[in-house]
């Protein structure tokens, strides 16, 4: 289950567009971000639901969970409603004063988070302290590629031994057939969820400068050298694919 009680179309590129402005976290997206994501991101809900496992079984007692881009806080709910270690708190950053203001407000319907607390920030330098669980939820594609490696190896730092990232992210693939394939898949994807071709090709040019994905091998050599021990995919869907990292 999802954070909106009232899920509100994603209509924002369905006329044409003279000028085709870089994609932003915004008020006009916030409104709309629930569908937008479910309808743009294969398997996105299965990965959410299977966070509240994941958080079962890594939360450790006394320690900090961090939802690092935590948009509408999908993943921030469900982490709390995984969370059955005593004396935890979950922390959920966002840059976008739209999201957070709707974050916090799907967090207070919820009577049993009062553990959680919601922080409009950069999570470029949010600390990162005393961590079981971290999650970046389709977060890490949209920080510039210079700076990923220096902010997985702070959450590293920060992370308890046997704790753990999950990592969300859209992937390319060095194979140009299966990349191709896999890309073309993906439109078909959206193309089945009521998306047109102009509002495919028009969010496309929204998001080329602001949304960089890499391949897995990528990630997994990142992760490792920040000092995860035991890296690998545990979901994959097309091109958009999620890893545990732990320390």
């Amino acid at each position: 289950m999802l954070v909106s009680p009232a899920m509100s179309k994603d209509q924002i590129y369905n006329e044409s567009m003279a000028k085709i402005a870089d994609f932003s976290f915004d008020a006009q997206v916030a409104d709309v971000f629930t569908d937008m994501i479910e309808r743009s991101v294969p398997g996105y809900r299965s990965i959410i639901t299977m966070i509240e496992t994941l958080t079962q079984h890594y939360a450790q007692p006394g320690s900090t969970l961090y939802d690092l881009g935590c948009s509408l806080g999908a993943a921030t709910l469900s982490m709390a409603r995984g969370l059955k270690a005593e004396n935890c708190r979950i922390i959920a950053v966002d840059n976008s004063a739209a999201m957070v203001e709707r974050c916090r407000t799907a967090v207070g319907r919820k009577h049993t988070c009062a553990s959680v607390r919601v922080v409009e920030g950069d999570i470029l330098t949010t600390e990162i302290s005393n961590a079981s669980v971290v999650v970046l939820n389709f977060t890490l594609q949209f920080i510039p590629p210079k700076e990923r490696a220096p902010l997985l190896q702070r959450i590293c730092d920060g992370m308890r031994p046997g704790g753990v990232l999950i990592l969300s992210e859209k992937v390319v693939f060095e194979d140009d057939h299966l990349n191709g394939l896999l890309f073309d898949i993906h439109h078909d994807f959206k193309r089945a969820h009521g998306y047109s071709d102009l509002e495919i090709s028009q969010k496309r040019s929204a998001l080329e400068n602001v949304l960089v994905p890499e391949t897995i091998p990528s990630h997994r050599d990142r992760l490792l050298s920040a000092g995860f021990t035991s890296v690998d995919v545990w979901f994959q869907c097309f091109n958009f694919m999620s890893m545990l990292a732990v320390k």
